[in-house]
């Protein structure tokens, strides 16, 4: 019985000892670093982690609220920290790691609003699979996000890497897609979880361009988001083109797979460079920033008015 409780004790020191040790993680301050710009790099709100900040660094803070430069310090451990609430997946190998890293110093939480929604984006440029406008755009677009609570996963283009060799087809990487999402679909249970698609024909965000917003026609919810989006491009259209009610659907095989086959409710937006004929799609200024904010307006006012009606 000894023996026994000893181990059981031994077992409890372990777990207890793993535990504070994993409560937190090291980092060296820099010269003009203070305990509230070192949060901030960090990814976390100051007013919040300030007092866990101080009690686990006491001994290394001069005159109550000063830092050495060149010590390492603890930064607590947080599930609302911008470094966990943003994250890019290697969808090849379904690693994660942060979208932003030196930006997190210019970034801090602006609400909570949209703490239990939780945002896949997709980015696809078939005639440039290194188009930064969209890159740009999507992480423009979770910075607005993550800032207002939401927790967003960004699809890396880790599977459009060759493989022993050989170059991953189409459907290969819709199903990377899909078992990614929809893994972390399982495991954000309960929360709002939207997927957008953000897919550009060779745009070079140097000119006006015809934006499009799609859905599944056997999902309110993805019809819903689209709407929502669709009207705040509308709103803010540079045509004078007569745009009446936009309803249009998935047609193309690679939406009508990842439809059916992920969890969330999914939209899609495509890009492309403007032309002067067509009354379905919107015509809007490429301004990144600009873009970015009316696809988030879209999305926050999806969830607000899902929240009032529930």
């Amino acid at each position: 019985m000894k023996s026994v409780s000893f181990l059981l004790l031994w077992v409890c020191s372990c777990a207890m000892l793993f535990a504070q040790e994993a409560s937190y993680y090291m980092v060296k301050a820099e010269q003009g670093d203070g305990i509230f710009s070192l949060l901030r790099k960090q990814g976390l709100d100051p007013a919040k982690h300030y007092e866990a900040f101080v009690k686990l660094n006491s001994e290394n803070i001069k005159d109550g609220s000063f830092l050495k430069v060149g010590t390492a310090y603890k930064i607590p451990q947080a599930a609302d920290a911008l470094k966990k609430t943003g994250v890019v997946v290697r969808t090849g190998e379904g690693a994660e790691e942060p979208i932003f890293d030196g930006e997190l110093a210019q970034m801090s939480l602006k609400s909570d609003k949209l703490k239990d929604a939780v945002y896949y984006i997709i980015t696809e440029d078939p005639q440039n699979t290194e188009n930064d406008y969209v890159k740009d755009v999507a992480e423009s677009l979770a910075a607005d996000l993550m800032v207002h609570g939401a927790k967003v996963y960004i699809m890396g283009d880790g599977v459009s890497e060759p493989v022993n060799g050989e170059v991953v087809t189409a459907n290969q990487k819709m199903g990377s897609y899909i078992e990614v999402i929809n893994k972390r679909y399982i495991q954000n249970t309960g929360k709002y979880q939207r997927v957008l698609v953000i897919r550009a024909d060779g745009v070079s965000g140097k000119e006006d361009m015809d934006v499009a917003v799609y859905h599944y026609n056997k999902s309110e919810e993805g019809q819903r988001l689209a709407e929502n989006i669709q009207n705040m491009f509308k709103r803010h259209s540079v045509s004078n083109r007569s745009y009446k009610d936009i309803n249009m659907i998935f047609e193309d095989k690679n939406s009508l797979y990842l439809a059916r086959n992920i969890l969330p409710a999914i939209s899609l937006l495509t890009l492309e460079n403007a032309s002067k004929t067509s009354n379905q799609k919107i015509a809007v200024r490429p301004d990144k920033k600009q873009f970015a904010s009316l696809i988030s307006d879209g999305i926050m006012n999806d969830y607000v008015d899902l929240q009032i009606e529930n």
